[in-house]
């Protein structure tokens, strides 16, 4: 790693005035290693937001749950088939937000690992394209992340054009593409077994809600 790279990478902390690291933390300037950890708390606050929104979405579809099998032992097949379509839609939603938490977690637990000696541009790639996804995906669902989703992708696209400036690294775009479909598939797949272990299935007879769906769309 080039001296060039390695003071852009991280300074050190007791050279920086406290009103300039709080500066810092509004506006971060600077070398890139602080910056990256900024973007990754910032992350790790969505999931978090997004843990807060299953937790809502889980109590609804109690709730839903429960009006269905009121519906359905009162033999009220046409009003247990209204919440069914509704239970229906609030897990496709539930399902959106649990494999998007994942995603996010998966690029934040990649973020964390980069140290000095690291390969910043090829961890930036994919992790931004997921950022990218994940942000797309959620528009409709969670509205209220895609602007703060947004700006932290282009906080770690800035680092990694930065990165690549200053290591000489060049991006392979389909090695990018490769790893950022991978992380999205993973975390489908295991967001869909989550989905199955976590709710019940309807009573017999009923029609079944798209749990099986593959919960992808946007990503």
């Amino acid at each position: 790693m080039s001296e060039r790279f390695a003071k852009k990478w991280e300074s050190k902390r007791e050279e920086q005035p406290f009103t300039n690291r709080v500066k810092d933390a509004v506006k971060p300037p600077g070398p890139l290693k602080p910056r990256l950890d900024f973007a990754v708390r910032r992350i790790e606050l969505q999931v978090q937001k997004l843990d807060q929104a299953t937790d809502r979405f889980t109590q609804r579809d109690k709730a839903i749950f429960a009006r269905i099998v009121d519906a359905y032992t009162k033999h009220d097949t046409q009003r247990a088939n209204v919440f069914a379509n509704e239970l229906a839609e609030v897990r496709k939603m539930e399902s959106l937000i649990i494999n998007a938490r994942l995603a996010l977690e998966q690029i934040t637990l990649r973020l964390r690992t980069v140290s000095e000696l690291g390969d910043v541009v090829s961890t930036l790639g994919p992790a931004v394209g997921v950022l990218r996804s994940v942000r797309s995906g959620l528009v409709s669902v969670f509205p209220e992340a895609e602007n703060e989703l947004g700006e932290i992708g282009n906080m770690l696209s800035g680092i990694m054009i930065e990165a690549g400036q200053g290591s000489g690294m060049t991006l392979n775009f389909d090695t990018v593409n490769e790893d950022a479909g991978k992380i999205l598939t993973e975390a489908a797949t295991v967001a869909e077994q989550r989905i199955k272990e976590k709710f019940p299935d309807l009573p017999q007879g009923m029609p079944a809600t798209p749990q099986s769906e593959k919960t992808t769309q946007g990503f």
